[in-house]
């Protein structure tokens, strides 16, 4: 039986760093160099993956890669903030890159960040990768290594022989069997949970006790969160997301919704999150 493991997006990204970056630039003679730290000194935030590549035509610059479980509508402001962080650390210019994991609805993920105020306006572009919107094809043939614990969520690789065929890959290779974990948790949103015991042979525990299965399990409570105060207390209630969402633990979370449902007034609910 496999053991949980923290299964970090650098770590998938360094199983074949080239042909990722080929893959997100769609730079063809792009070599990718050095994953570099990533954290910055102004915000207590770490962008995903920053990586220094370098071509014949661009010439030195940096691919930062940020990788999203479910889209939120603050990422352009962010993607915004983090190229600009990592340019003025590293001093070269980036290609920044977005890839959206789960789909969460059919609206249009915008690709730039942009404002105007008296006249003064600002611009950063980026490219966004949904990866529902990926051929699994892309996984098994160039080849992208980091994408095979994604292979259910890609376009057309929901059904259980596809699964199957990167299960077989993921288990032949020391460096990527650990990340069966990350496979079986993005199989469960497209085939039964049983079958997905019955393929990968371990107890669902080892499943829930995953990363990936905490954080969508802790996006989800957050979501619930949300809805519950905008109903109760209106958009007063919503100002107390920004110190709830701070929270990772499932528990406290469960704690917190249930302090919601009792509390009488928002001068009550304070008392009680203060509690």
């Amino acid at each position: 039986m496999p053991k949980p493991a923290d299964i970090s997006t650098k770590r998938l990204i360094s199983l074949a760093p080239n042909n990722w970056v080929k893959w997100v630039t769609q730079i063809p003679d792009i070599i990718a160099g050095e994953i570099l730290n990533s954290e910055f000194q102004w915000i207590s935030r770490e962008s995903d993956v920053l990586i220094r590549v370098e071509s014949q035509e661009y010439g030195k610059f940096l691919v930062l890669n940020e990788l999203q479980l479910r889209y939120n509508p603050e990422m352009p402001r962010r993607m915004r903030a983090y190229a600009g962080l990592a340019e003025e650390k590293y001093k070269l210019p980036t290609y920044p890159v977005l890839i959206n994991i789960l789909k969460t609805s059919d609206v249009e993920i915008p690709t730039k960040y942009e404002s105007n105020i008296a006249g003064l306006q600002v611009r950063q572009d980026y490219r966004v990768i949904n990866l529902w919107e990926v051929d699994v094809s892309i996984a098994f043939e160039q080849p992208l290594p980091s994408l095979l614990p994604f292979v259910p969520i890609l376009q057309g690789g929901g059904n259980e022989s596809t699964i199957r065929e990167a299960l077989r890959l993921l288990q032949r290779d020391e460096q990527l069997n650990q990340l069966e974990t990350v496979l079986a948790f993005f199989a469960t949103f497209v085939i039964d949970s049983a079958i997905v015991q019955q393929i990968m042979r371990w107890d669902m525990t080892v499943l829930r006790s995953s990363p990936w299965y905490q954080e969508i399990m802790r996006e989800d409570r957050l979501s619930s969160i949300e809805l519950t105060l905008e109903v109760k207390f209106g958009n007063e209630g919503l100002n107390f997301m920004s110190q709830i969402s701070q929270i990772s633990d499932i528990e406290e979370l469960k704690a917190i919704q249930r302090s919601i449902l009792i509390a009488q007034n928002l001068d009550e609910l304070k008392q009680l999150l203060e509690d």
